[in-house]
C-alpha cells in the first residue's frame, strides 16, 4: 500500500509539473519515458546498472559510437593511425566540441579521462577497458596518442564506453577515493542532452543540447520516470502519462497491441543480454576479506554436482513459455546468441531431467535422512535450503523464482526467496558474496571481452566476479584471447571459455530475451523501430523524434 501511495503522489506531482508539456506550438516538446529502475549512480565509474549507461550515452560523448546495426563508428574521433607493431594508436579528435558548461572539449580532456580510468581500479567496469594501456598523451588539442604494452584486437570496443569527462571538473576528484565518491550530480558532458534535474528512484530530466556537434535534438526535454510496478508502468503508457516504455512485460504485449495509439516493437536488443542464475561458489581461500568479502554462501553450492543437478532440474523452455511468452531463446553460454560468431553454438545443454538430477544428488551423498522432504549435506550438517534474491526492479524474476522453486523442490531443495532493492543487492553481491543464489543478468558489449572477464579470478576482489568462480585454464584463456590478433584463433579461444563455464556450472543461463518496447504513436514520431536492433531510448531515436503535428 505504501508503494502505491507513493506512486500516486509522484504521478500527481509529475502530472502537474508536466501539464504544460507535450509539444504544442508554443510549448516545449517533452518526451516522457517510463522504465523499471533508474541508474544506481550518475558517476559512471562506479555504476553497475544498464540504466546508468543509458543516461551516460545521452549526456556524454565517446571516441566511437555503437550503431543500431551493431557496428562501431567514429563519434569524437575523426581519424586513427595504427603503428606497424600495433602498439601505438594516434587519434585525431573532432574540433569545435564543447561541454555543456561551454568549455571546449579537447584532446587533453580525452587523455585526462583515459589516464583517470587507468589510475582507478575502483572504477571496476571502466578500468577493465584500459587493460594494456601504458600511457595516453595529448601532444596538442586535437591529437590523442594511446600506447599499449601488447597489440590487441579490439581497440574500438575498448573505447566505445569510455565517456569523456571534463578535466576542469574531474581534476578536483582525481586522487584517492575522491573519484569513486564523487556523485557527479551535474553530469557535465558533451552529449546531445544535458542533466537538468535528478530525483533518485523517481525521475531524471534531461534538456536538449542545442549545440550538440552531431545535430541538435528535435525535442526540448526527455524525462525518464521510474515505475517499480510493471502493471502501473503499462497503464502509464495507455493513459498517456508517458510516451514510451522500455522493458515491456511480455504478459502485456497483447494488451498494448490492441491499443490503436500504441505500437509495440520487439527484436534483438542493441546490446545483447542474458538472464543469470548465479551461484555463490567462492572457495574460502579466495574470499576477498580485505575488500569486504563475507562469503556466507551455502557450502553445497561449491559442489559442482549440486549445481549440475540444479541445471538438470531447470526447465528452460517452460520458463521461456511462461515468462517471455515465447519471445526468447534458451540460454546456454555466457556469451549471448545475439553476438554472432562469438557464441558457441556447439555446446549441448543439460537436458531437463528431474530423475537424472535426483540421481546426481543421491550419488553425491545428499540424502533426506530425516524424511522432512529436504535433503541435507553429506555430513548432515545443513539442509539444502538456499537463499535466493533478485533486484526488486526485475519484473520477471519473481515468476522465475517460483518456477525454479517448483522444479528444484522436486529434488528436495528449498528456496528462501526475497526481492531486494538493486543497490542493496549489489552490496550483498559484490565483492561481499553474502548470498547463496541470485537472479540477475548482464548486458553485452560488442566485443566478448567484457562478459568473459567476469568469471576471472582477478575480478573476485573487484566485485566484477559475482560467483567467486576460479579456474586457472579459464584465466589463461582470457588473457590469451585479449591479445590474439588472429581472429579465427581468438574465436576458438572464446568458444573454449564458454565450454569451460558450461561444464563447471557457476551459472545457469535460463534464456536470452528479445527486447520489447512500446511507444504512443499519437505523441512523437520518428522512433527508430525498424533497425537491426531495438533501443528506442538510444540517442539514435531521441535525436530523431519530434512531436506529431
Amino acid at each position: 500500500m505504501k508503494t502505491k501511495y507513493n506512486f500516486l503522489v509522484v504521478v500527481t506531482l509529475l502530472a502537474l509539473i508536466f501539464s504544460a508539456c507535450g509539444g504544442g506550438a508554443s510549448q516545449p516538446a517533452v518526451v516522457r519515458i517510463g522504465w523499471a529502475a533508474g541508474p544506481d549512480s550518475l558517476n559512471i565509474g562506479i555504476a553497475w546498472l544498464g540504466t546508468a549507461y543509458t543516461i551516460s550515452e545521452l549526456t556524454y560523448s565517446t571516441m566511437y559510437e555503437l550503431r543500431l546495426d551493431g557496428t562501431l563508428a567514429f563519434e569524437l574521433g575523426t581519424d586513427v593511425q595504427r603503428s606497424d607493431d600495433g602498439l601505438v594508436y594516434t587519434y585525431t579528435i573532432r574540433e569545435g566540441v564543447e561541454f555543456h558548461d561551454g568549455q571546449p572539449l579537447t584532446a587533453k580532456d580525452v587523455a585526462f579521462t583515459y589516464n583517470l580510468i587507468m589510475a582507478h581500479e575502483d572504477f571496476p567496469t571502466l578500468h577493465s577497458y584500459v587493460e594494456h594501456f601504458v600511457s595516453v598523451d595529448a601532444p596538442d588539442d586535437k591529437t590523442v596518442v594511446i600506447t599499449l604494452d601488447e597489440a590487441i584486437p579490439n581497440i574500438e570496443s575498448k573505447l566505445v564506453f569510455l565517456y569523456i569527462f571534463p578535466e576542469h571538473i574531474w581534476k578536483n576528484y582525481a586522487e584517492g577515493d575522491a573519484a569513486a565518491t564523487f556523485e557527479n550530480l551535474e553530469m557535465i558532458g558533451s552529449g546531445p542532452f544535458k542533466m537538468l534535474e535528478y530525483k533518485p528512484n523517481e525521475f531524471i530530466r534531461l534538456g536538449a543540447n542545442k549545440d550538440y556537434f552531431g545535430g541538435a535534438p528535435k525535442v526540448d526535454e526527455v524525462i525518464f520516470q521510474v515505475f517499480s510496478n510493471s502493471d502501473v508502468l503499462v497503464q502509464a503508457l495507455k493513459t498517456g502519462q508517458v510516451d514510451m516504455i522500455t522493458g515491456v512485460p511480455n504478459t502485456s504485449v497483447d494488451l498494448l497491441k490492441a491499443d490503436e495509439n500504441i505500437k509495440v516493437v520487439s527484436g534483438a536488443p542493441l546490446s545483447p543480454d542474458l538472464a543469470d542464475i548465479i551461484f555463490n561458489m567462492v572457495d574460502p581461500a579466495n574470499c576477498p576479506v580485505d575488500d569486504g568479502g563475507l562469503c556466507t554462501g551455502h557450502p553445497a553450492l561449491r559442489d559442482r554436482q549440486v549445481r549440475l543437478a540444479l541445471a538438470h532440474a531447470t526447465d528452460k523452455q517452460k520458463i521461456i513459455d511462461v515468462i517471455l511468452l515465447g519471445l526468447g531463446d534458451p540460454g546456454i553460454a555466457l556469451i549471448p546468441k545475439g553476438m554472432g560468431e562469438w557464441f558457441n553454438s556447439d555446446i549441448v545443454d543439460y537436458k531437463f531431467d528431474i530423475a537424472e538430477a535426483n540421481k546426481i544428488l543421491d550419488d553425491a551423498g545428499y540424502k533426506d535422512t530425516d524424511g522432512d522432504g529436504t535433503r541435507e549435506m553429506p555430513d548432515g550438517s545443513r539442509p539444502l535450503v538456499f537463499r535466493m534474491n533478485w533486484p526488486s526492479s526485475d519484473t520477471s524474476a519473481p515468476r522465475l523464482a517460483d518456477l525454479l522453486a517448483e522444479t528444484w523442490g522436486q529434488l528436495g531443495v528449498k528456496l528462501e526467496m526475497q526481492a531486494v532493492e538493486s543497490d542493496a543487492l549489489t552490496a550483498k553481491c559484490c565483492p561481499a558474496l553474502d548470498y547463496d543464489i541470485m537472479l540477475w543478468g548482464w548486458i553485452a558489449d560488442p566485443d566478448p571481452n567484457t562478459l568473459l572477464i567476469i568469471p576471472t579470478t582477478d575480478q573476485i576482489p573487484t566485485g566484477y566476479n559475482e560467483t567467486g568462480y576460479s579456474n586457472p585454464r579459464y584465466d589463461e584463456l582470457f588473457a590469451a584471447q585479449g591479445l590474439e590478433l588472429d581472429h579465427n584463433k581468438r574465436v576458438e579461444m572464446v568458444h573454449e571459455m564458454q565450454a569451460i563455464i558450461h561444464e563447471d556450472v557457476p551459472y545457469i543461463i535460463p534464456y536470452y530475451a528479445s527486447a520489447i518496447e512500446a511507444y504512443r504513436v499519437d505523441r512523437f514520431t520518428g522512433w527508430k523501430d525498424s533497425e537491426t536492433k531495438i533501443a528506442l531510448e538510444d540517442p539514435s531515436s531521441l535525436l530523431a523524434i519530434e512531436p506529431v503535428k
